[in-house]
């Protein structure tokens, strides 16, 4: 999931997988945040779907994101539903539509969404690739070809992907 847009061709690229129901995700929305507002439309960041099989509510989440972004409202819908992660392992599905609801989005089409599976296969292609890279839990970033593995520790992680972003962005106006 990104909000790429053709006048950003040029940014570097921060791929953050991610689960919706994870913990340590909704702990790293912090960081997610700081980046942008740091380096704005430099840097893409790239929201990259990897539900755990311990959180039974994440398959369906990542495809309620992606009907999010169909939707114009991907990175808000995230945020809404990190924030509430706790909720989320209790009430399932019925949250996902509450948020969306929260935030303006045609609730009855991410039911449907929910229901008919048409995101499916965009989750099970980041899934699919994240495992082929090495990904094996949540958050794991990768930028400038380089893996940072967030799952059992943020400290410092953020200073890093500063660093390889800066790097990247060198010769590059600011």
């Amino acid at each position: 999931m990104s909000d790429s847009s053709p006048e950003r061709a040029d940014a570097v690229v921060l791929d953050v997988w991610c689960e919706l129901q994870c913990p340590d995700c909704r702990t790293a929305l912090d960081d997610v945040r700081a980046l942008r507002a740091r380096y704005g439309d430099r840097l893409d960041v790239r929201l990259r779907h990897f539900p755990l099989e311990r959180h039974k509510h994440a398959f369906a989440a990542a495809q309620a994101a992606e009907e999010a972004l169909a939707q114009g409202s991907g990175w808000p819908y995230v945020e809404a539903v990190l924030e509430r992660v706790g909720e989320l392992g209790r009430e399932g599905e019925p949250l996902l539509v509450e948020v969306a609801r929260e935030l303006g989005l045609d609730a009855e089409e991410f039911d449907t969404a929910l229901i008919d599976g048409r995101h499916i296969l965009i989750v099970d292609a980041d899934q699919a690739e994240g495992k082929a890279i090495g990904v094996t839990g949540t958050p794991t970033y990768v930028i400038g070809g380089e893996r940072l593995d967030g799952g059992k520790s943020q400290e410092g992680l953020r200073e890093r992907i500063e660093e390889i972003a800066d790097r990247l962005l060198g010769g590059r106006d600011a």
